[in-house]
């Protein structure tokens, strides 16, 4: 059998070990690519889980949402507060709770986080207007927002928003979540909770809000800081007739 030349052979091995470099980089790639932002996105998920975990029992302080807005308020006064004052669900007006389910979520009380028919709808008008213009959102996905989230309208933060929206519902029962959202929810400029809003627009406290208070209160929320801007707008004064006329049916966690 005829030998094979030394070239030969240091040519074999240079391409082994190019071949070798070649899989080192391969599987660097792949880590850098796949591994590291898989791992990320887990810990963030993973974050978020502890965090609401440790809500169950514990209100929350702030939110990402009230941060942002003290941030932009602080821009023009650097001592801006917000006006908030947590108080427990059962110092919050049944009058307020049944209208802001009739406004923001009918079916609140029997789906799991998630109303599909609704996401089905905003999705048909958004494809209809060429952009994002409505969420279709659950009082459990406005909540899953302003713990965590930014304002923004896109749909990688509205998957974000679904899988906080069932450890919101896995993690807590229906009154906790419905609880903190009264809370934590922008009423207007700076305003931020049922009681803050209460004071701010009539002057009582939140257990105190008559049923006309408590519609009007709920037909703000998509805008708050428009209508707390624009009080005699004439759409908030039509809506709010008609919450009123669907508060009887709402039905409360």
């Amino acid at each position: 059998m005829a030998r094979r030349a030394p070239g030969y052979r240091i040519g074999v091995r240079r391409v082994a070990r190019q071949a070798v470099n070649a899989m080192k980089i391969v599987r660097k790639l792949l880590f850098w690519l796949v591994v590291a932002p898989t791992a990320i996105v887990l810990a963030i998920q993973l974050f978020f889980f502890v965090q609401i975990w440790w809500w169950v029992d514990h209100n929350p302080e702030s939110t990402s949402f009230m941060d942002r807005q003290l941030s932009i308020l602080r821009e023009k006064d650097p001592k801006t507060k917000l006006k908030h004052k947590w108080v427990p669900y059962d110092r919050v007006s049944n009058n307020l709770k049944r209208a802001i389910i009739a406004a923001e979520d009918s079916h609140f009380s029997e789906h799991e986080g998630i109303d599909w028919d609704a996401m089905q709808r905003a999705y048909e008008k958004n494809t209809k207007k060429g952009k994002v213009v409505a969420g279709g959102s659950t009082i459990t996905q406005q909540l899953a927002k302003n713990l965590f989230l930014s304002g923004e309208r896109s749909y990688l933060r509205k998957g974000q928003e679904v899988i906080i929206t069932y450890m919101l519902e896995f993690l807590m029962d229906k009154e906790r979540i419905f609880e903190i959202y009264l809370n934590v929810v922008e009423w207007g400029v700076g305003v931020f909770g049922a009681e803050a809003a209460a004071q701010h627009y009539f002057g009582v406290s939140a257990a105190n809000l008559s049923t006309a208070q408590a519609a009007r209160l709920a037909v703000m929320l998509p805008k708050p800081r428009f209508y707390d801007k624009n009080r005699g707008s004439s759409y908030l004064m039509r809506r709010t007739d008609l919450i009123l006329r669907r508060m009887g049916a709402a039905e409360l966690p």
